[in-house]
């Protein structure tokens, strides 16, 4: 990964080659960073999320997740998976791998779910827990 310097604003910028999911061959063009590392990491994280690489951490992934499926969905369908994704998921998943995801670790996390009590004793309501443990489907790319 390279990173170059624009002497004229005294910025950096990455300019480099990868294959889109078509197979198609694109230039990429990102400018205006301050330093070299801000270049070279922002290339090392786009190539990521366009390879759908598992070395990404989950919230890589959340975040290339809602760029594809939020323009997809109804408002009130996307505020719907957005607060499970922020309150539920991402507390616990955010800096996993996703290669690292294990099937112990989505059962561990269901349980946890099913056993959370609120300040009055009350657990989540059976609709509820159904619908998080529909939304957790997609950390393991089935």
């Amino acid at each position: 990964m390279a990173a170059y310097k624009d002497e004229q604003r005294g910025t950096w910028y990455v300019s480099f080659h990868y294959y889109d999911w078509t197979g198609k061959n694109c230039r990429k063009v990102k400018r205006g960073f301050k330093t070299k590392r801000e270049a070279t990491e922002w290339e090392r994280h786009f190539r990521m999320k366009e390879a759908a690489d598992l070395d990404m951490t989950f919230e890589e992934f959340v975040q290339a997740y809602t760029r594809d499926m939020k323009p997809k969905l109804k408002h009130n369908t996307w505020l719907t998976k957005e607060h499970i994704l922020r309150t539920k998921l991402l507390p616990y998943f955010k800096d996993k791998k996703m290669r690292d995801i294990r099937p112990k670790d989505i059962i561990q996390w269901q349980n946890e779910q099913i056993s959370y009590r609120d300040e009055k004793g009350k657990p989540y309501a059976p609709t509820y827990l159904k619908t998080l443990q529909s939304e957790h489907h997609f950390t393991t790319f089935s």
